[in-house]
Order: C-alpha cells, then structure tokens, then sequence
C-alpha cells in the first residue's frame, strides 16, 4: 500500500473530538495529580523553614509560613507540569498511541508516516502546546480549519491526530 492510498483511508480527528479527549484527560490528570501535588508540595515547601525554626522569637509567624507558601507553590507547579508531560508523552508514544482520553473517543497521535511517536517527539507535541495556548488559543483552534485537522502543536511536531481503524 503506497502513501497516497493509505491517505485515502486516514480520518483526521477535528477540534472537537479532540476538545472531549482533553476534557477526560483533564479530569484523569488533575484528580491524580490533586491526591499528590498536595502532599508531596507541602511536605517539601514546609521541610524547607521548619528546620529553621528552633522556637518562637521575635519574627512573626509571616517570618515562616510566607516562604513555606511560596515553596509549596513552586513544588506544585512543578510536580504539577511534570506530571502531566509525563502522562502526555509516555502515553502518546506507547502502544496504544493515545492517552486515556484519546482512548475513549477512539482516536490516537501518529507521526508523518501514521507510525507511534517516539517519547522524544511526543515530548516536543506536549511543549509546543505552550505555543498553541500563547496565540490565545487559536493554535489549538487550527485543527477545526486545517486540511488534516492538526493543531499548530502538529505543525511544530510533525503529528497527526487520526481515528482508529
């Protein structure tokens, strides 16, 4: 089968389909990462000033629980963000080819050949949607107008969304 018949047979999944896998993946990620970010954000955020603290003195509590917040903020943000490149990149370049999302709606990610990413180039799709989110939206918005349906986070990656066979 030559690259053009299999073209014929390949239906790109469009922005909405699209939208439901995220919304389920959305859902999937945060709930996970909600049962860990809190946690894991506070007992390193706290770990932080409570060493520091060899009883009370004359800095007020602020002295102690401002860094703490602002430690338990980063912590979650980047346990946050690691999580979910993780789940996008592993689960894209996996056997499957979709997350959870994908899975449901019955579509996956492929390459310019309709093969599996690899993790790397799966990595690189989940980064550039940072590019498709900074254009207000309108990078994610493409796959609804585009020939095949890519998003400009498939652009920059060279992916194609599909429906499975």
């Amino acid at each position: 089968m030559n690259n053009d018949t299999m073209q014929n047979e390949v239906k790109y999944a469009g922005f909405w389909i699209r939208f439901a896998a995220y919304m389920i993946d959305y859902l999937i990620i945060y709930s996970a990462l909600a049962l860990l970010i809190f946690p894991a954000a506070a007992i390193l955020g706290f770990s932080i000033v409570l060493p520091s603290i060899d009883g009370y003195n004359e800095y007020s509590d602020a002295y102690y629980i401002v860094p703490a917040i602002i430690s338990f903020y980063i912590y979650s943000n980047v346990i946050s963000l690691a999580g979910s490149w993780l789940y996008f990149a592993l689960m894209q370049s996996s056997k499957h080819q979709a997350t959870v999302g994908k899975m449901a709606v019955g579509i996956k990610v492929t390459d310019s050949k309709h093969q599996r990413l690899t993790f790397a180039r799966a990595t690189g799709r989940y980064f550039s949607k940072i590019i498709s989110s900074i254009t207000l939206l309108v990078g994610y918005i493409l796959a609804g107008f585009t020939f095949r349906k890519q998003s400009l986070h498939d652009m920059i990656a060279n992916t194609y969304v599909i429906y499975k066979r």
